[in-house]
């Protein structure tokens, strides 16, 4: 077992601990509340966590049973997305945050035990690693959605490295979500964390490059802030092209947020 790997599901295991702090104070009537993200509650947030913490785990420790129900979301995956939705909205905001609890800490023991090899991983393979990483951003991202619903301050930390390292990896795949194919040129990212610390990606002599505080660049990649409102500094056309379609997450490319707001 390798010490990053370790630490890594201990920066999952702290992301998931600040979530819990939010949504453990909410009174049951403000889990029907809208986020930004259009068309989803803060319920449909959290169940969305937990089921897909769930999935992971289940991949991790039960590859059988992760391949049974794996194929049957890739027989009709919006069909499938709709009814996870529909699952925990039939559910008590209590019961939902005891299944996310549960799936999330079933996961961490899940991948810490499989190690961070490969596994099988919807219609392709990823590394246990990655898949960690991958619950981190998640976590984060969906708990930014939460804190914007009740104007709480985004959870600003070190981990945010973990979101951009997995942003800026994404870049070919959201050009080609996009219909457009990879640029050639490398991108420089460099991102302040807040304890001072300066996280980099690409090379030093990269003509195009992102530069900023690590939040702002994180907002962006998992789109929970236009580029246009984040206080990034952007130098050249493949990066200046890059970031209005960045998406940190795998799928179909997302709708964002439109500039001036938070709203999806």
């Amino acid at each position: 077992m390798t010490a990053p790997f370790e630490e890594l599901l201990a920066d999952l295991r702290d992301e998931c601990a600040a979530l819990d702090v939010v949504l453990a104070g909410l009174p049951a009537r403000e889990w029907s509340r809208p986020t930004p993200a259009r068309g989803w509650d803060v319920r449909d947030q959290v169940w969305h966590l937990g089921w897909f913490d769930g999935e992971a785990a289940r991949a991790c420790a039960e590859p059988e049973v992760y391949a049974e129900e794996n194929a049957r979301a890739l027989r009709d995956v919006p069909a499938y997305a709709q009814d996870v939705v529909r699952r925990g909205r039939e559910r008590e905001p209590a019961e939902v945050l005891a299944h996310w609890r549960e799936w999330s800490l079933r996961f961490r023991q899940a991948a810490l035990a499989a190690g961070p090899g490969r596994i099988a991983w919807h219609d392709t393979t990823m590394s246990v690693l990655s898949m960690v990483s991958a619950r981190v951003m998640e976590t984060w991202a969906h708990g930014q959605d939460v804190r914007d619903t009740f104007g709480l301050p985004a959870q600003e930390t070190d981990r945010l490295r973990h979101v951009a390292r997995l942003g800026v990896r994404a870049l070919p795949y959201a050009f080609r979500a996009h219909g457009q194919a990879p640029p050639d040129a490398p991108v420089r990212v460099e991102l302040d964390l807040p304890s001072g610390a300066v996280v980099t990606f690409g090379p030093d002599g990269a003509e195009d490059r992102v530069t900023g505080r690590a939040l702002d660049f994180c907002l962006v990649v998992t789109q929970r802030r236009h580029v246009d409102d984040a206080g990034l500094t952007v130098t050249g056309p493949v990066a200046r092209r890059w970031l209005p379609i960045a998406q940190a997450f795998a799928g179909p490319p997302g709708s964002g947020r439109a500039p001036g707001g938070h709203g999806g």
